[in-house]
């Protein structure tokens, strides 16, 4: 049968001839998203060109995640997927072009030929292991990992689609969200708390894919999704027809809790382990020609070939019976899941297929003239004498030097020029003590919160003595620098204010109107509580030196401080339905004036940097928002790609922020282009996605930052291009 063409009277029945310089021969499929037409390039190469519906093109969020989503590809685009050959995600119909790959999906296979023999399913299970292995090596986790998205090729299995979410294809609806994708592959951790799904998830969807490939069915089987989801959070995996030797194994993949489950790396070594004549040959399935492409009355479509995963497809062809009350209890148990979930958010942000990034990127360090030095890139095991450091270094910057901590390492002084330790101190006893901040400086005092949060030190910055000391253990982390105060708030609500410099108490006492109020300062001599409730946000401000109450203000809205400076404040808005940020606030307590700008598309899991009237959001899937609170406008919107990246900070016309897998990104803080990264520094969890990521100090034209393998580096600013 010859592939299809665009016939009919439907909008794609006026399929492009063109994308980009590649002329379309024919239709291969059609999804949700877009059309995929068979091309050929100049040369001849014969490739998959995914072009998207004409609706959708006119949609900026789309285009922002359909954008998102060629970055993905590339960054993995290697030997075990789709190589990206082009892509115009700002043209007028935004299209990409991969290597087009004959081979059958997994899905089509299985579907024609039925199981595969064990032989084939542990070449099978290391192919993908390995491919797993590769893309999360690049940062990225695919989250919708299933047998249509497995290629059979020639040399191996291929993984593909790494594609974008529509709200609008989720066939379950909730009242807060939608979850999208495949609930018979996806992990417990992606219906329970989907922000934190990490490289596990692949893990757990690589067991259930083989479980397919062995029975034909998955691991967890209904007509219903909504039972899906129930089994694959509560109930055991169904491996029955999976081979003996390989079932222990698949049943470990498929462990309820993802640190549970083998690494890709653990999964190989255990399959050359289990045969001494481990079969390497790699399994070739008959390859498709044109002929070949659809099957007569077929209705499945190879994932790359019909633009957009299933969503929600969790029908199977040989469904367990399920009685009524079941199927009810089931549905009510997912409506609390959903509800659980800080609202939802949309619920996965990027949908099926969606990509969690935290890339990799090799550069050279840079060099540069500073201040009359000569200064060079570098980078330290920071450590002291007697202490096991583990952890990531946070640091602050006090021009002569840089102040850093580290579980293991109280604190120690840093050369900013050259990186070299000037002193450290050990955690008490040598071990790591879970330091959760970085130093402060305060009263011409280092301030360093030890003992997992027990201990507040003062320590003397030219030697690292110990000048006073405080336990503070009875206020459970409710501690606040303002210029030369330390504030401290009991559970009792009374606020006990100390002198930075000398330990002394300056006051106590409960601070009028005030529940066990968290302080915020940036910088300034004013200490905020904020304090967010059902009919919106109370915003107090307090003076540190007596804890008298200058000014109460109620805002509206769900409100959270993030920058403040000279009486103006900045918040973010939270939406009452998804918990993401919806709107930015520039409030100006001296006026008694607020302007609120709204976001064109809400940010989940923003964090923020203020600098001028611009406030930065960096969402949780490392889009990078600069609004203009002056003008009241969205200056730009970057995808940097990054997934759970840590707080950004701005440095004159620069932005810094740091990724799981230790790289620094720079971005123009003004055009919104990304300038350059560093290369990565994942540590002994390669792969791994790390969140709560130290926040980077830029000081002076140097950026200095902690990564994930421990080691504190500097980068020259001005040269991100050159990292």
């Amino acid at each position: 049968m010859p592939p299809r063409r665009s016939t009919g009277t439907d909008a794609e029945a006026e399929s492009p001839q063109y994308a980009g310089q590649y002329l379309l021969e024919a239709q291969l499929g059609s999804g949700g998203m877009g059309v995929v037409h068979l091309a050929r390039s100049a040369s001849g190469l014969r490739l998959a060109v995914k072009v998207v519906h004409a609706e959708f093109a006119q949609d900026p969020e789309f285009r922002g995640r359909f954008r998102q989503e060629v970055g993905a590809a590339r960054r993995v685009s290697g030997a075990f997927t789709a190589p990206v050959v082009d892509a115009d995600p700002d043209a007028g119909r935004p299209w990409m072009a991969t290597l087009y790959i004959p081979g059958p999906t997994l899905s089509e296979y299985v579907k024609r030929n039925g199981a595969l023999p064990t032989a084939r399913l542990r070449q099978l299970m290391a192919g993908l292991a390995e491919a797993l292995r590769d893309i999360h090596r690049a940062g990225v986790v695919h989250r919708d990992l299933k047998p249509s998205n497995v290629l059979l090729a020639e040399d191996g299995p291929k993984v593909i689609d790494f594609g974008i979410s529509r709200p609008s294809d989720s066939e379950l609806r909730t009242e807060t969200g939608k979850l999208i994708g495949t609930p018979p592959f996806m992990a417990p951790e992606q219906f329970r708390r989907p922000r934190d799904v990490g490289p596990a998830a692949d893990v757990f969807a690589l067991g259930s894919v083989i479980v397919h490939a062995a029975t034909g069915s998955g691991p967890f089987d209904s007509d219903s999704p909504y039972l899906v989801a129930y089994q694959v959070v509560h109930e055991e995996a169904d491996l029955t027809g999976v081979p003996r030797e390989l079932a222990p194994l698949v049943a470990r993949c498929l462990a309820k809790e993802p640190e549970d489950r083998p690494t890709p790396d653990e999964l190989m070594a255990e399959l050359r382990s289990l045969s001494a004549s481990y079969d390497t040959q790699a399994f070739i399935p008959e390859q498709r020609t044109g002929e070949q492409l659809f099957e007569p009355g077929g209705d499945e479509l190879p994932t790359h070939r019909r633009g957009a995963p299933a969503v929600l497809d969790g029908t199977r062809k040989k469904p367990k019976k399920q009685g009524k009350a079941n199927e009810a209890q089931a549905r009510a148990s997912w409506r609390r899941w959903v509800m659980g979930v800080a609202a939802g958010a949309a619920v996965l942000a990027l949908g099926a297929g969606a990509v969690v990034l935290a890339g990799t990127g090799e550069t050279e360090a840079s060099g540069a003239r500073e201040q009359g030095h000569r200064f060079r890139a570098w980078e330290r095991e920071l450590s002291a004498r007697g202490a096991e450091a583990s952890g990531m270094p946070q640091c602050t910057y006090g021009g002569s030097a840089l102040y850093c901590t580290r579980p293991g390492v109280l604190a120690a002084a840093v050369d900013p020029l050259a990186g070299d330790v000037k002193w450290a101190r050990p955690g008490p006893g040598g071990h790591a003590d879970g330091n959760v901040q970085p130093p402060v400086l305060a009263g011409g005092l280092l301030h360093v919160v030890s003992e997992g949060s027990r201990r507040l030190a003062a320590l003397d910055p030219a030697t690292g003595t110990t000048v006073w000391s405080q336990d503070i253990a009875r206020y459970d982390g409710r501690i606040a620098h303002v210029g030369g105060t330390v504030l401290l708030t009991g559970p009792d609500s009374t606020v006990t204010a100390l002198d930075a410099a000398t330990g002394e108490r300056k006051w106590r006492h409960q601070v009028a109107g005030l529940a066990q109020p968290v302080f915020q300062s940036y910088g300034g001599r004013v200490a905020y509580a904020v304090d967010a409730d059902g009919a919106g946000t109370r915003v107090t401000a307090v003076d540190p030196e007596t804890g008298d109450v200058r000014w109460q203000r109620r805002l509206a809205g769900a409100l959270s401080l993030v920058g403040a400076r000279e009486g103006v404040l900045w918040f973010t808005s939270t939406s009452a339905a998804y918990a993401d940020t919806d709107a930015v606030v520039r409030y100006d307590a001296t006026g008694d004036t607020q302007r609120r700008v709204t976001l064109r598309f809400p940010v989940a899991g923003a964090q923020a940097a203020v600098a001028q009237d611009t406030v930065y959001l960096l969402g949780a899937d490392g889009a990078l928002t600069a609004v203009d609170t002056g003008t009241s406008e969205q200056r730009w919107r970057l995808e940097t790609s990054v997934s759970f990246p840590s707080a950004p900070v701005v440095a004159g016309q620069r932005l810094y922020f740091g990724a799981g897998d230790g790289r620094l990104v720079a971005v123009d803080a003004v055009k919104g282009a990304l300038l350059g990264q560093t290369q990565a520094r994942p540590g002994a969890a390669r792969g791994a996605v790390v969140s709560g990521l130290p926040v980077p100090v830029a000081a002076d034209g140097k950026v200095f930052a902690g990564a994930p393998d421990g080691v504190l580096f500097a980068v020259d600013g001005a040269g991100a291009a050159r990292w």
